[in-house]
């Protein structure tokens, strides 16, 4: 059986480097896991409680879920924006986290990756991811880390998938995601 890990990228610009490092995460993921990189983050509206009814979810929101909910496991690229984790994908966990006790995250393996510019990789940005899933109901794999600092110098001329050190904990990371996920899946 195929274990689906969603992943979700907290940067909306086409060159971003953690865009650069999910596609490098949906190329290494070995067989019997597909990785599907989702788009469309950035259609959907900010959350609010009045919009999300019973029939009336916009169907931006409504697609997130359903990608969310059809995922064994999700898997989270972030940026640092200014110290902390990107609205788009600050958002996108709020949404995730609704209806109350049984969001699309309920339960749910979720690890947090990224790379940014600063010297720490960004690892504030991921702290905050993870807070923020643990209390939408996912089940964070602390232990399942990636930080990889400098992205614009180090990334400038090559991308993620090609630097054989990144290439090599990014695999990893998918594979410690894959284990729980697996485990959870045969349960």
């Amino acid at each position: 059986m195929t274990v689906q890990i969603l992943a979700l990228v907290g940067s909306l610009r086409s060159g971003s480097h953690n865009r650069q490092l999910a596609e490098a995460a949906v190329k290494l993921a070995p067989e019997g896991v597909d990785v599907r990189l989702y788009e469309g983050l950035a259609e959907v509206p900010f959350y609010n409680e009045d919009i999300d009814v019973e029939g009336g979810v916009p169907a931006a929101a409504a697609r997130l879920r359903e990608a969310a909910s059809a995922s064994d496991a999700v898997l989270l690229f972030t940026p640092e924006y200014n110290g902390t984790i990107p609205a788009v994908l600050k958002n996108a966990i709020d949404w995730l986290s609704r209806p109350y006790g049984t969001g699309a995250l309920t339960d749910k393996p979720v690890a947090v990756v990224g790379t940014a510019f600063g010297q720490y990789g960004g690892v504030w940005a991921q702290d905050e991811a993870r807070k923020a899933v643990g209390i939408a109901g996912g089940k964070v794999l602390e232990d399942v880390k990636l930080s990889i600092p400098g992205s614009v110098t180090r990334f400038a001329d090559t991308h993620p998938a090609d630097d054989a050190e990144v290439a090599a904990q990014l695999a990893e990371v998918v594979a410690q995601l894959h284990g729980h996920a697996g485990t959870q899946v045969a349960a």
